[in-house]
């Protein structure tokens, strides 16, 4: 362990919270919004390769399929069939600002109740679309309760859970997301054989999850530092004392949770301009770069477009999809992996090492494209196609060890109380943004680009690896009220910490 780490540490209270069944259970609750987000990504990638689906709604697409002569990057390359699937990330991107506006107003646990209802209507009227129009409508309703629930529950997460443990339960929320990317997956192979209707149940089969996020959401309570913002210092103080234990001994805890909001109630205005001013620089740096090369990990695309990259490259339609089943088994298997260890070896090694592991992958997968290419062959042969499956497979269980679940824990643990809405708000809006441009252009620019889209994408993987390396503080077992302790001993982003308070002392002075 460093000296820097250790320095940290030592600065650091330690509440000494145990895991109890009740913090289980709220955060298990809270975590399983991911399981609306999980299903979305994973239900839309399949259905938009199904038969059925693309002769109701997109003949174009099927009638350019069954051509003899074909690019095969080509054949799916159609704006409105990539305008279903990005929608949801536009509307998302717009109802996580508004989210960060009304948890001040109803707190994180009705953020989550109006997120899952949301999805539950987008989910029905996907179900019941008979026109394009209708799928986009429902794909944005979608979208808004996505946007509420990813803004409220890893925020939730993080203030609900022991400092010790918080990277296990933060992640948890996207070990749903997999869990829901899985059941999404299984269920597209079985209702692929269904013909005419398979994909009005794949995608009415979102409403499982939703209705889970809105009977769950009535059972919990909200946190005690959203409690304590809305002027319930009683129930908040209640509630820390129930999910840690009625024999913990929380006052040190709930005196750093009030001391923080007290704080927070001196900037109680413009949260989203004060992260722009130099006291919160560091807090911007971090809240931006992460959600910004995560986009470019591509594994979005990879996750979303998975069924139809292995279709691409010469698989039928339900091997394309069984495949994608078991993308989802290696990423939901990475994320618990990830769950275990995070708290133990850090954040920074796991971006690392998952930084490092797509980049190989992503090299190899696009060197077998260009081989293929300079063949001048049509559908790859068996073993490209296998070796490129191989590789996304590999490419996933790094992601899935390490930017998958690490995007929602360090956003959400990082920034003070004042700014936190604001600053997950911001950073949930930027990685909807980044995926609606990158799902809405993907399959126009494999059509045109081939291979070179991976290599892209190694670029990124390489500058995000090093941005890590050298802009990244460890932040493991730091107490979320005690965070500002972790950028006073970094390198780099001491010296604004440093300046803050030279310029808060002058100002005393004066």
């Amino acid at each position: 362990m460093s000296r820097g780490l250790l320095a940290v540490e030592s600065n650091v209270p330690n509440y000494r919270e145990g895991i109890t069944f009740s913090v289980m259970m709220t955060c298990l609750m809270a975590a399983s919004c991911g399981l609306i987000f999980g299903y979305d990504s994973g239900v839309s990638g399949g259905v938009t390769q199904m038969e059925s689906f693309l002769s109701e709604f997109f003949p174009e697409v099927l009638s350019e399929m069954k051509k003899e002569k074909h690019d095969v990057y080509c054949k799916y390359d159609n704006q409105w069939l990539t305008a279903f699937t990005s929608s949801l990330y536009i509307a998302g991107m717009l109802s996580s600002l508004l989210a960060s506006h009304m948890t001040r107003m109803v707190g994180r646990q009705g953020i989550m109740l109006i997120g899952g209802a949301l999805f539950l209507a987008g989910s029905i009227v996907n179900a019941a679309a008979v026109s394009i129009a209708m799928l986009i409508i429902g794909r944005m309703l979608l979208g808004f309760g996505l946007g509420f629930t990813s803004q409220a529950a890893p925020v939730y997460l993080s203030e609900s859970a022991p400092a010790r443990w918080r990277g296990a339960f933060t992640s948890a929320y996207n070990a749903f997301v997999v869990i829901g990317i899985l059941f999404a997956t299984v269920t597209n192979y079985f209702t692929d054989r269904i013909p005419v209707w398979g994909w009005r149940v794949s995608l009415g089969l979102a409403a499982i999850p939703s209705v889970v996020i809105v009977a769950g959401a009535f059972f919990v309570s909200d946190t005690p530092s959203s409690l304590v913002l809305r002027g319930y210092p009683h129930r908040a103080r209640a509630t820390l004392q129930h999910i840690r234990g009625p024999h913990a001994d929380v006052d040190a805890e709930f005196k750093d949770i009030v001391l923080a909001a007290n704080q927070a109630h001196k900037n109680d205005k413009g949260a989203f301009k004060r992260l722009f001013s130099k006291q919160y620089r560091q807090y911007l740096v971090i809240g931006v770069a992460i959600p910004v090369f995560y986009g470019f990990t591509g594994m979005v695309v990879i996750a979303m477009f998975s069924p139809l990259l292995f279709r691409t490259v010469g698989f039928s339609s339900q091997n394309a999809i069984l495949g994608s089943v078991i993308n989802s088994a290696i990423n939901l298997v990475a994320t618990l992996l990830s769950s275990f260890i995070m708290d133990r070896i850090g954040r920074k090694f796991l971006f690392i090492f998952g930084g490092l592991g797509m980049m190989i992958c992503e090299v190899a997968i696009s060197w077998i494209m260009a081989d293929h290419l300079g063949k001048q062959e049509g559908i790859m042969p068996g073993n490209y196609a296998t070796s490129v499956l191989v590789l996304i497979w590999m490419c996933t269980f790094s992601f899935g060890l390490s930017w998958a679940p690490l995007r929602y824990v360090v956003p959400s643990e990082i920034y003070p109380v004042e700014v936190r809405s604001a600053g997950q708000a911001m950073s949930i809006s930027i990685t909807f943004c980044i995926s609606f441009l990158e799902l809405q252009v993907f399959i126009a620019l494999l059509c045109t680009m081939k291979y070179v889209v991976f290599l892209l994408f190694v670029i990124c993987l390489l500058a995000m690896t090093i941005f890590v390396v050298m802009f990244l503080p460890e932040t493991k077992g730091v107490p979320i009220e005690s965070m500002g302790s972790v950028w006073a001993q970094h390198w780099f982003w001491r010296r604004f910490t440093m300046n803050v308070k030279q310029e808060s002392q002058t100002l005393l002075v004066k």
